[in-house]
């Protein structure tokens, strides 16, 4: 799985033009999964996210977690995350999950996230054309990958 992962004040997402999902303070994670991916990833990316300490403390240094500071997140499916992009101009989505795999360890992202006890998890819609609105905290963006960490 492949995550950019960004720490925000708020963000917020309209779904195919209608339906419109918030946070505040938070995290916004862009998930992508990958062929070969399964619930072991989705469980440790979930956790990893939920533990990151990429909030500031009193002393204005990154030590506190999501967990910490009663944060919520924003989960943005992407397959376009697993592009290849060393040959020509035109990018390959060859390493992406096919569809309904990839569903299903996005779901299971989301579900390990509210059982960890994520504040608020709001979701995209998988497969759905997304307008998202980040007003990224810093910025701080980070990406993970858990093919890359040996996950």
């Amino acid at each position: 799985m492949r995550a950019i992962i960004q720490r925000v004040h708020c963000a917020e997402i309209i779904i195919d033009g209608k339906e419109t999902r918030k946070i505040g303070p938070g995290l916004v994670v862009f998930l992508g999964v990958m062929k070969g991916d399964a619930c072991q990833q989705a469980d440790f990316l979930a956790e990893k996210v939920f533990g990151l300490r990429i909030f500031t403390d009193e002393n204005d240094k990154m030590n506190l977690s999501l967990a910490d500071v009663g944060g919520e997140l924003l989960v943005v499916s992407n397959f376009t995350l697993g592009t290849d992009c060393r040959k020509g101009r035109r990018p390959s989505f060859d390493l992406a999950a096919p569809p309904a795999e990839a569903e299903q360890l996005y779901l299971r992202f989301v579900e390990q996230a509210r059982a960890l006890g994520v504040k608020s998890v709001q979701t995209g819609e998988f497969g759905a054309h997304m307008d998202v609105l980040v007003n990224n905290n810093g910025p701080v963006n980070l990406v993970i990958d858990t093919e890359k960490i040996g996950k």
